[in-house]
């Protein structure tokens, strides 16, 4: 299992995402949710959704269809 980037994405979004894929029967995971939020910078940061690198078509293909 190789992970990639599926896209950089809001903190909320990205959670959305993961839900969405999840659903989907695509496991997901996001990376840099936590950045700097002792600083209250957490919303510039955006926050990375990573999937297993064979469902990376079929997650592309969610995100187009919404």
């Amino acid at each position: 299992m190789n992970l990639v980037e599926l896209g950089r994405f809001s903190r909320n979004e990205a959670h959305i995402i993961v839900g969405r894929l999840e659903a989907e029967g695509i496991p997901a995971v996001t990376f840099d949710g936590g950045a700097s939020i002792a600083d209250g910078s957490w919303l510039l940061i955006p926050v990375r959704v990573m999937i297993d690198d064979e469902d990376l078509a079929a997650a592309q293909a969610i995100l187009a269809a919404q």
